[in-house]
């Protein structure tokens, strides 16, 4: 299984999650350097906790199930306090 797979394997794991709140993300890419480079979609792309959905879940089921991985990024992470940012309807 090549590392995409096991990263997509990994992402499946924790997708239902995202779903639950509109969400969902991408693997955008994987450089050579073991970073995986994500693209947040749907409520994730807006919501301002994003950086603790990628931190707390998405890092962490990745690195556990691909230990070659070094870092996750979104290239798209809202900031906290980005007045465009939208919280989940089950979050406000």
């Amino acid at each position: 299984m090549s590392v995409l797979e096991r990263v997509e394997a990994a992402l499946d794991s924790i997708r239902p999650y995202l779903e639950t709140d509109g969400g969902n993300v991408s693997v955008e890419e994987i450089t050579p350097e073991g970073i995986v480079r994500l693209k947040l979609l749907g409520s994730c792309g807006s919501c301002p906790m994003s950086i603790m959905t990628l931190k707390a879940g998405i890092e962490g089921a990745i690195m556990k199930a691909v230990p070659e991985i070094t870092g996750i990024e979104a290239i798209n992470l809202t900031d906290i306090d980005d007045p465009n940012a939208v919280l989940p309807e089950n979050l406000r």
